[in-house]
């Protein structure tokens, strides 16, 4: 691939990216919706998480190149940041754009998701509020898929809470690794006030009870729900051994993201009963 797309890709975020896009096509479909609105809904989820990592990239230049990040494209000087904030506009413009396509509920449950990424990026991180961004943001998401159903309903309320706790945990396991690096910068979110080991038992126990929930929300188990289940205990037991030993480490960061997208697979498991009882 050529080093600017690969650039463009990097500073998107392209893993979580790609990740959070599959999760809201695998919820489409998991709830029925016609084709033509799953695809708005995955090219919308797609678009709002470009804006969401572009804007993050840009915005943390300065800082990530004071620190060496040569991991980031706009901070090694591979992409201009004004250029890149600019392609993060244009991005949340087309995210908002086909979120009306949807419909108004649709698109106030999108502009939650959309907001609270930028709200994050601009500044909330470096405080408190930065795991409630990241709690509010990703507990729209299943409201903003179940809303944009033809006749759109809300989402069951033990879903909403799945992907707010999913995206608690998102948050205590993505800055585990910085955490000296953000002290620095005067970052204080709840994280580095609670320290490595306290913030990955919270991340844990975040993913233990979101996995509960995907097996008892629905009330009724099907066989997607109960293997997700089972492949988010194992990796929480695995979690938990590394966290003894090695809280900051890269690997915890792996298993708590892999204990998140088995929790997920128990969410669209569940099928139509994501969305409230009519």
């Amino acid at each position: 691939m050529p080093r600017r797309p690969r650039a463009l890709i990097a500073a998107a975020h392209g893993g979580p990216t790609l990740v959070v896009t599959l999760v809201a096509l695998a919820l489409a479909f998991a709830i029925g919706l016609p084709g033509d609105r799953v695809a708005l809904v995955t090219v919308m989820i797609m678009l709002q998480q470009l804006s969401i990592g572009w804007s993050n990239d840009a915005l943390d230049a300065g800082r990530d190149a004071a620190d060496g990040r040569d991991d980031k494209p706009v901070a090694r000087g591979d992409l201009g940041a004004r250029v890149v904030l600019g392609l993060a506009a244009a991005a949340a413009v087309g995210a908002v754009s086909l979120s009306l396509a949807l419909g108004p509920a649709a698109a106030a449950a999108q502009a939650v998701l959309l907001g609270a990424g930028w709200a994050y990026n601009a500044g909330l991180k470096r405080g408190l509020l930065a795991t409630a961004c990241y709690a509010i943001g990703f507990g729209a998401l299943p409201l903003i898929v179940t809303l944009s159903a033809p006749e759109p309903r809300p989402a069951a309320w033990w879903a909403i809470a799945m992907g707010a706790l999913l995206g608690a945990a998102a948050h205590f396991a993505n800055v585990l690794p910085d955490l000296d690096d953000d002290a620095r910068h005067g970052i204080r979110s709840l994280p580095h006030r609670w320290g490595a080991r306290a913030s990955g038992l919270v991340a844990l126990a975040c993913l233990a009870t979101a996995a509960l929930l995907g097996v008892v929300g629905p009330g009724r188990t099907t066989p997607a729900s109960a293997l997700g289940a089972l492949a988010a205990l194992a990796l929480l037991v695995a979690g938990t051994i590394v966290l003894r030993r090695a809280p900051r480490s890269r690997a915890l960061f792996r298993i708590i993201m892999g204990a998140a997208l088995a929790a997920v697979v128990s969410l669209v498991g569940a099928g139509a009963l994501i969305m409230a009882p009519s």
